[in-house]
């Protein structure tokens, strides 16, 4: 007993003189353009840091495409979302294949069950998932999938999926969270509230890599930009965008919009080009207003 107490011990004192290697990070999203766009930058920091970065994708894009009928929209879409991860360096890309704009028909604990699965194969360190939590969300797919992803990490204990238990994966939880906002900055009042605290991430030296990964979604970046095309149309408004949409300028437009929220999240907190998340990580065990009466012995 005293021989694991002091191992504990150990471990517990490394981190002040011992380097220990990164946790791995897994990333929760309905879609594969969610978490480019919402944290592609910060990922590619985390895998430059020598973090293995696994991603569960819930969606199976079957309707986010023009000109394709659903089972041929989520195959190119799926090998889209694959060559992205490849360029973001994503070490495994597992995707559901549910059907997008339906998961408020789906049972949550069927969703939730998969993501706490997950914790036990990959044993996360930091976790990734849509903030769920900010006005009005154009997408509910995003709701559903970050309301349920906050919700797993209360099974990682025994009394929950025991049958994973029984075959070698017993409960397993992240220690770190991060909520992402997909596709547009924060506004007043919804970061930073509660215990959650609000981070900028400055991705200026991993900008080319996220906007290379989002320039591999063809399929949805040919789709953005007819909705965009004709969205200006029906405003009267011409706009830039050619009568032919090529592959090449349906990812210059992508590219141009998702730097527009780099610079946008990065004016705010003073970088070039900016992410940003609600972020809950490790607190004292004993709160502060505990340990303020402690004695010393």
């Amino acid at each position: 007993m005293r021989a694991a107490v002091g191992v504990l011990a150990l471990w517990l004192a490394a981190p002040v003189g011992v380097a220990q290697t990164p946790g791995p990070v897994m990333v929760v999203a309905a879609s594969s353009r969610d978490y480019l766009y919402g944290a592609g930058g910060t990922l590619a920091q985390m895998i430059a840091e020598g973090r293995s970065v696994y991603v569960l994708l819930f969606g199976s894009e079957d309707k986010d495409a023009v000109g394709l009928a659903p089972a041929r929209a989520r195959l190119a879409n799926n090998a889209d979302g694959e060559r992205a991860a490849k360029v973001l360096g994503v070490k495994e890309v597992l995707s559901l294949g549910y059907p997008s704009g339906e998961f408020g028909q789906i049972s949550t604990s069927e969703l939730r069950n998969h993501v706490m699965t997950m914790f036990r194969v990959w044993k996360p360190e930091i976790l990734f998932f849509p903030d769920w939590y900010i006005h009005y969300l154009d997408d509910k797919d995003t709701y559903w999938v970050g309301r349920m992803a906050e919700e797993a990490p209360y099974g990682g204990g025994s009394y929950f999926l025991q049958e994973m238990t029984y075959i070698g994966y017993p409960g397993y939880a992240p220690r770190q969270y991060y909520f992402y906002s997909p596709y547009r900055p924060y506004r007043p009042r919804e970061g930073g509230e509660g215990p959650a605290s609000f981070r900028a991430v400055d991705i200026t030296r991993t900008m080319e890599i996220k906007l290379h990964a989002i320039s591999e979604l063809k399929t949805a970046n040919h789709r953005y930009a007819v909705e965009t095309r004709e969205r200006l149309r029906a405003a009267g408004r011409r706009g830039k965008l050619p009568e032919e949409l090529t592959p090449e300028a349906a990812a210059k437009l992508a590219r141009a919009f998702a730097e527009e929220l780099a610079i946008e999240i990065g004016r705010k907190h003073g970088f070039r080009l900016g992410e940003e998340f609600n972020h809950l990580g490790a607190r004292p065990a004993v709160p502060e207003h505990v340990r303020e009466r402690a004695r010393p012995r």
